[in-house]
């Protein structure tokens, strides 16, 4: 990194102005344009069928979700993947509640009921009078909400729900330190989807979808619902079996099926409300996640440390030195071992370093004493399982 050179950021989608202004005029380059970037930003963009240019060292999502960007290829270069946890939470967090009400209140009928009225008709009120009978709801107060998967959009539908007066059973066998600290003490702990769907009135989703949850819902675990439940699905189209959630729908086991997710199997069905993908579209969240993701991309690029990047682990290190090296390598034995060979070979001393691994990578800042050569870095990139290596000086 240099002054002279600024750090290109390519831009696929509309991305907040209050997130890019993080990136400073004079350091970075961003725009739509640009051939050879250094780093991407996205939101939405599908980036598995485009040709990635060897030159990108870091892609953002602002977003939580990563499954339009690849991934695995991407960890097999040594680029992290980053995206913004919770910036969406609490947009998602309301529009979990506005499903509820929606499906409790039949409020989508009877807009639609009360839109089919003629204004200029003289019995217009009798006939809402007459109309509004078949649109009686029930309240959300005293009835059940299973959540399951309870990182920081589940802890927030829980606590919101609690605060409507609902009950509520929480699941989630990966439940982390921090999610679990911010739980509501009044959560009752479930030890299985099937016993959330057993217990619960309402049922939503705040999964992502990997392996594990793909059709997570299906016809099996249908099979356990509570008559009459309502399913809310506001994490990702493939956690629930579409065919199995019409078939509940039919029989009665489901009341509503509430997602994010239109789709040619559950569109213009008379028990599915399906929003137009809404979780995190308002323009805090948008905001949230663009400043969030720029922050992460800037710590990054300017000095190799990484926070919330779904493919490496979280590494980050003061500056005690003004000339850095950050590697990247598959997390093997041995690596550490022959990166320090080399350093030694090159003449540098190591004045401090931390080094981490996640699955099957393995991710190592170092501070040095003196100037990287072009030759050092060159004999660290030769080593076997070295994906990515960075010279991070500071500017003068």
């Amino acid at each position: 990194m240099s002054a002279a050179k600024p750090i290109s950021v390519l831009i696929l989608n509309q991305i907040s102005q209050n997130g890019l202004k993080r990136l400073p005029a004079e350091r970075y380059q961003v725009g739509k344009d640009i051939a050879s970037p250094d780093a991407i930003m996205v939101r939405s963009a599908d980036m598995h069928k485009m040709d990635i240019p060897a030159s990108v060292r870091a892609i953002g999502r602002a977003g939580a979700g990563t499954n339009n960007i690849p991934v695995k290829a991407m960890s097999a270069r040594g680029v992290p993947v980053f995206n913004a946890p919770g910036a969406n939470a609490n947009a998602v967090k309301e529009l979990v509640v506005a499903g509820m009400l929606l499906a409790a209140r039949n409020i989508g009928g009877a807009m639609k009921f009360v839109g089919a009225l003629d204004a200029a008709d003289p019995d217009m009120e009798k006939k809402v009078e007459d109309g509004k009978k078949n649109f009686a709801g029930y309240e959300l107060a005293g009835h059940t909400l299973g959540v399951i998967g309870l990182g920081k959009i589940g802890c927030l539908v829980a606590d919101v729900a609690i605060k409507l007066g609902m009950n509520v059973l929480g699941y989630d066998p990966e439940i982390t330190v921090d999610a679990a600290w911010s739980l509501p003490s009044q959560v009752k702990r479930a030890n299985s989807v099937a016993e959330v769907l057993k217990n619960a009135n309402f049922v939503s989703m705040h999964v992502p979808l990997v392996d594990a949850t793909r059709k997570m819902i299906g016809a099996d675990m249908l099979a356990h619902t509570k008559h009459d439940a309502v399913l809310l699905n506001f994490s990702r189209e493939g956690v629930v079996d579409e065919a199995a959630v019409l078939a509940a729908l039919e029989s009665r086991k489901l009341a509503c099926y509430v997602c994010d997710f239109p789709s040619a199997h559950v569109n213009k069905h008379p028990k599915v409300i399906a929003l137009p993908h809404l979780g995190a579209s308002t323009r805090e969240a948008e905001e949230n996640c663009a400043v969030m993701v720029a922050d992460q991309l800037r710590d990054f690029m300017e000095h190799g440390n990484i926070q919330n990047a779904v493919n490496f682990p979280n590494v980050a290190m003061p500056r005690e030195s003004n000339f850095r090296l950050a590697v990247a390598n598959s997390n093997v034995p041995n690596m550490l071992g022959q990166i320090s060979t080399a350093m030694a070979n090159a003449g540098l001393n190591i004045h401090n370093m931390v080094n981490k691994s996640r699955g099957e990578m393995a991710y190592t800042l170092l501070d040095v004493d003196s100037q990287v050569k072009q030759a050092a870095i060159d004999s660290i990139a030769g080593i076997e399982g070295v994906l990515a290596v960075r010279y991070l000086p500071l500017e003068n």
